[in-house]
């Protein structure tokens, strides 16, 4: 077998073949297939696509490009939950917990934030202690004890994927949904999970930015679920603001714990008991979201969510006097409070600028290298269809220097759109494929 055939067959617009595929990504793997040749193979699946069952191949041949993680030893149905990315999206750090509370065993492995989408192994560093690091064998155990593991992804997990995503952000080819949808599951379907919730978002802050988009992404992986055996829900939910009021990593640690303690109501714990109701119906633990959102609330009420995040961090060495004490957290020193210009109505917010505006405060990383200031971030004050005083606080932000805040402050105010006219509330469940 040939790469410059395969090639030239994708390039004219051919299907490849499971033995054609297999023969890619083992290239991949072993660097038997130069960068370039992938390259160019890349941008040929790009203008080309796939079809379901091609991105189905691709999606296990990346599964198995490297070790997978074996659950079997862990009882009861396994559920992982994946979000496309967004702005303070910190339901994994309350939905993980409250899910685990009612019996079921989440062991789920996460990554870094890029951009202005953050990412929970950098939301969990900023707790002071807490090691992201754990091996297959201690995961394995902490699952059997407490029910709950956070973990960063193992080396040896999908490393075709790790080459095929540093290939495709240099080359202009991460905009494709089966490459996105196989890079997504790939991991996923490695990981063991029996059952997989996803959280697609959709709008100014996502990376699909309208609702056909979305869906298109959402039924591409639900049916690559389907192909190979694994129950996929995806719920599509609207990032056309900040999902909860903190941006900035222990800023999100602090609002997720508030969450847990049931001081915080709103659109982060509702997107957060959704997707933990269809953890809940794919564990089979309950028959319909009601009942699933009924149970997750009880155990938002009773503490026994929040009793199961303080285990979490004294089994990963994070120190759980957190819980009472947000001043063991960071938090930067300079400060700015962001005013409305106008009277009227919070109309509309650009999301990504938004996360732009946290990524100046030092909260995001803008290449894979950049390192992160973990007490930077920003406290909304604000929700679309608010009412607002000129010089009202519409936000305050956090940053290592006034400088930064200035500069962060710039953006959030361009990002934030205020009209004498009320606007329509926007929606934020938009749909529900599996």
């Amino acid at each position: 077998m040939n790469i410059v055939d395969l090639i030239i067959k994708k390039r004219d617009g051919g299907k490849l073949t499971k033995e054609e595929i297999e023969f890619f990504i083992k290239g991949v793997t072993d660097s038997s297939i130069p960068d370039y040749q992938v390259s160019a193979m890349l941008m040929a699946i790009y203008f080309q696509d796939l079809d379901n069952e091609e991105t189905s191949e691709l999606t296990m041949a990346m599964a198995h490009s490297g070790g997978t993680f074996d659950l079997s030893s862990v009882e009861g149905i396994k559920v992982d939950k994946h979000s496309t990315g967004g702005v303070a999206d910190t339901t994994t750090l309350i939905l993980a917990p409250l899910v685990a509370s009612c019996g079921v065993p989440v062991i789920k492995m996460s990554g870094r934030g890029l951009g202005f989408s953050g990412g929970t192994l950098d939301k969990l560093e900023s707790i002071p202690g807490f090691k992201i690091d754990v091996t297959e064998e201690q995961a394995l155990e902490y699952a059997k004890t407490s029910g709950i593991v956070l973990m960063s992804q193992t080396d040896n997990l999908t490393p075709a994927d790790k080459k095929l995503y540093a290939l495709r952000d240099v080359t202009g080819t991460v905009d494709n949904l089966a490459l996105i949808s196989g890079s997504i599951m790939s991991k996923k379907i490695a990981a063991g999970a029996d059952a997989i919730v996803l959280d697609v978002k959709c709008g100014s802050g996502a990376f699909m930015k309208d609702y056909p988009s979305a869906v298109k992404l959402a039924k591409t992986m639900a049916e690559i679920g389907k192909s190979v055996g694994r129950n996929v829900t995806a719920v599509i939910s609207s990032m056309d603001q900040p999902l909860g009021m903190n941006i900035g990593n222990s800023l999100e640690v602090i609002e997720a714990i508030e969450v847990l303690k049931g001081n915080v109501k709103g659109d982060l714990l509702d997107v957060a008991l959704t997707l933990g109701a269809y953890m809940l119906i794919g564990a089979k633990k309950v028959n319909s979201v009601e009942e699933g959102i009924s149970m997750l609330t009880e155990n938002i009420n009773n503490g026994k969510g929040l009793a199961k995040f303080r285990e979490l961090l004294i089994q990963q060495h994070g120190n759980p006097d957190i819980i009472e004490d947000y001043s063991l957290l960071p938090l930067s020193k300079a400060k700015l409070e962001v005013r409305a210009d106008s009277d009227g109505y919070i109309y509309s917010m650009n999301t990504a600028e938004i996360g732009r505006s946290s990524l100046e405060t030092g909260a995001g990383r803008a290449s894979k290298t950049d390192s992160i200031d973990f007490g930077s971030g920003i406290i909304m004050k604000v929700r679309i269809g608010d009412t607002v005083s000129k010089g009202d606080v519409i936000a305050e932000i956090y940053s290592a220097t006034e400088e930064k805040c200035i500069s962060a402050g710039k953006y959030l105010k361009d990002a934030i759109e205020i009209k004498a006219e009320k606007p329509e509330q926007p929606k934020l469940i938009l749909d529900i494929i599996s």
